[in-house]
């Protein structure tokens, strides 16, 4: 199972790259201390808040990855970043290797395991996909990977020795060390927040972040899986257009108008999701550089800062109707990364060329992604003064994906303040900082309110938006309601919980050969196996999951979602998983796909989150706030095969609010492999349904009761039905 040598030839510079930053840590010479770049975004300054006894610990804390001789250049530096940035990063020891997923085989480790590691790590912290690379943030402005550059540096050159008798351990960013183990357990295992729950406050984490023990992973940064916004476009995709089945009963959304804002890590599919559902996606960017690259990307058609044209092209659309198309029927011949239409920064009137392919994209009837540089306050409002003035309602549905389970450093800004304003007051006077963002908060749920009044439909994201608008004091209220319900509905208690239930979520693989090819080939081979499962025979409501689903993989190519590795995702239930697995695994043995393949999910999935706010709002029983099925999927994962496992404190919806866990299981083409594939992916998932069902869910019952035939060993604990009344007073 050791990687080959990688070929001779042009690859040799690459590969003595790798092999320098898989040497650990470089320290004779120190490199060359080089700050932070130009040119590149950067996380928002820290503000912690440490004590002068912690800020000594803090740098006590950084010191000990280094040789004591080294303390006294190092020790300024890094007090000067703690300073300045509110977190120590080591920018000395950024690498300067170019951050990209490099084909498998360039890695000189002694286990494929350890490489498939190797390529995910670098993916999340590649430039294209990462938010704020030099500070180790993938997405949601604090998904770290790790704390530090040392952490790195250490990380890379434990997988280069590690074999296939040895785990590696890894404490919130830290890698304890490699231990003695065994094949068939995890090459490795991450913890990442597992803080005391008593000390799991927003305050403690900014302190011990700061204090370099503890790391906010996200879900899928901290474990290694992300692979860019195509991550969340799928899922982004079904709910759009399960919220304009459900809430404005149409099965055609086109000339639809969907307001949001973010389009920044994962929050930057929505604009994809927008046109590939049919609809009008009109998103609010305050960051300009978030804007840009979306852009640059072909995942945002348009963009202006001017709410004026944004109101145009609103009633346009609205009036005219331009965009009339099925939304399956279009799919397959509107590649939306061929944009027509170029909106620059400061655009008030067309040129007579962008007039002419205004006209083409018109009678090709392309959807339309408008990204408004501006904050989403101000957006909102405007629709309120449009509806009053006018009566005329320009949104049909609304949401936001603004970062605000971190809303006051980084993931919200308040409409008072320009962003440069905002980054300032962040951390010259974080209290204020904190009042207008609640503020502006208040503001921005009263417009939503207004429009929400008219007809408009409004869902949470599962971003923590209505919890901190309620924190804020905004109306957001839902009387009579548990604590996880508000005035309006997450999109998992009205869309996507049923489809969890159903034990449908975000099944990922990633072929770490980086060739397009294997890319190609396993669509196809997840195409042909949803379709024989069809064939085959399954009940109405999977079989419409996986006719979506065919369609989805078969057409996703052509729209260019590939950013970073060559990753693809789909929903599955357990049975097309383990089918795709096994079909994807036997095509690595018969050569037609070149490299190994790396399988994963969203921890957002059936079994993976214990979040209740967002993933298990739609448990009803009161266990919404209880953790043992993150717990217990990790631990199950563990040693049932999985090559990685991952249980992180935080994700979507903030710190403390959250457990959530993840795996990566790497497919060699083995009989091994395979076995494993079957074991581990059976329980990820009924682990979830089977906590589904007890809570009261019927598509869970439904779909366990399945499993359960289908599965004599399974034998799950089935609730029985109420016949009395739950209104009835006892």
């Amino acid at each position: 199972n050791s990687v080959p040598p990688p070929p001779p030839g042009p690859g040799l510079k690459t590969m003595g790259s790798l092999k320098e930053i898989c040497a650990g840590l470089p320290l004779n010479p120190l490199p060359e201390n080089r700050g932070r770049k130009v040119g590149i975004p950067h996380a928002p300054v820290r503000t912690p808040s440490l004590t002068a006894p912690e800020e000594k610990l803090a740098l006590k804390n950084s010191l000990r990855y280094f040789p004591s001789d080294l303390h006294g250049i190092l020790a300024p530096e890094f007090a000067k970043e703690l300073r300045l940035y509110g977190h120590i990063y080591m920018y000395r020891f950024c690498p300067q290797i170019e951050m990209r997923a490099y084909p498998i085989q360039e890695y000189p480790c002694k286990t494929i395991q350890a490489a498939a590691i190797m390529h995910m790590i670098m993916n999340n912290l590649d430039p294209a996909v990462a938010q704020f690379p030099q500070e180790l943030v993938t997405y949601g402005g604090n998904g770290q990977v790790f704390s530090n550059w040392a952490q790195f540096w250490l990380v890379m050159h434990y997988l280069s020795e590690m074999t296939e008798d040895q785990t590696l351990v890894m404490y919130s960013g830290h890698p304890l060390g490699l231990f003695p183990s065994h094949r068939n357990a995890p090459r490795l295992v991450i913890t990442n927040g597992m803080v005391i729950p008593n000390y799991s406050s927003r305050d403690e984490y900014e302190k011990m972040f700061a204090m370099g023990i503890t790391l906010y992973g996200q879900m899928t940064a901290g474990s290694y899986c992300y692979i860019g916004p195509q991550g969340i476009v799928h899922g982004t995709v079904l709910t759009v257009l399960n919220a304009g089945r459900r809430y404005l009963g149409v099965e055609n959304l086109s000339g639809k108008v969907f307001v949001t804002s973010g389009l920044g890590g994962m929050s930057g599919a929505q604009a994809k999701a927008a046109v590939i559902a049919g609809c009008v996606g009109i998103i609010a960017e305050v960051d300009e550089n978030a804007l840009l690259k979306r852009h640059q990307q072909g995942w945002l058609m348009e963009i202006t800062n001017s709410l004026d044209h944004c109101i145009d092209r609103l009633r346009y659309v609205s009036r005219n109707n331009v965009f009339t198309h099925e939304f399956w029927r279009i799919f397959p011949t509107c590649p939306c990364h061929n944009v027509f239409l170029v909106l620059h920064l400061s655009f008030h009137r067309r040129s007579l060329m962008e007039e002419k392919n205004f006209w083409e994209a018109k009678k090709k009837k392309m959807a339309l992604s408008l990204g408004y540089h501006g904050n989403v306050v101000d957006l909102w409002e405007r629709l309120v003064h449009e509806f009053n003035v006018t009566g005329e309602l320009l949104a049909d549905l609304g949401s936001d994906q603004t970062s605000c389970h971190n809303p006051f450093n980084g993931g919200y800004y308040p409409v008072q303040l320009s962003f440069k304003e905002a980054n300032q007051l962040m951390s010259s006077n974080p209290v204020k900082f904190q009042a207008m963002v609640q503020e502006s908060l208040r503001r921005q749920v009263a417009a939503i309110n207004k429009l929400s009044d008219q007809g408009m439909f409004f869902w949470d994201y599962g971003n923590a938006f209505l919890l901190e608008a309620q924190r804020a004091g905004a109306d957001v209220e839902k009387k009579g309601a548990n604590r996880a319900e508000f005035r309006y509905p997450s999109y998992v208690q009205h869309i996507m919980g049923d489809i969890f239930s159903l034990g449908f979520g975000p099944f990922r693989w990633v072929c770490t050969s980086g060739n397009p090819e294997d890319l190609a080939t396993t669509d196809m081979i997840a195409t042909s196996v949803l379709e024989e499962a069809v064939h085959q025979g399954v009940n109405a409501s999977v079989k419409q999951q996986y006719y979506d689903n065919i369609r989805w993989i078969q057409e996703a190519r052509r729209h260019s979602l590939v950013v970073g590795s060559q990753a693809r995702i789909l929903y599955s239930d357990q049975k097309g998983r383990i089918a795709i697995a096994v079909a994807i695994n036997r095509g690595i043995a018969e050569r037609r796909i070149k490299g190994p393949v790396v399988l994963s999910r969203d921890h957002h999935d059936v079994s993976g989150t214990d979040s209740p706010y967002r993933e298990t709002s739609n448990i009803y029983d009161g266990s919404a706030f209880c953790a043992d099925m993150a717990v217990q999927n990790f631990v199950g994962d563990a040693f049932r095969g999985a090559t990685w496992v991952a249980l992180h404190n935080g994700g979507g919806v903030g710190w403390g609010e959250v457990i959530n866990g993840g795996f990566g299981l790497v497919l060699d083409g083995s009989e091994d492999a395979e076995e494993r594939a079957k074991m581990m992916l059976s329980w990820d998932v009924s682990n979830g349904v089977a906590r589904r069902c007890w809570s009261g869910n019927n598509n869970a019952y439904e779909t366990i009761s399945q499993a359960m035939k289908n599965e004599k060993k399974l034998k799950v604990t089935l609730p029985h039905k109420l016949l009395l009344s739950p209104a009835l007073r006892l």
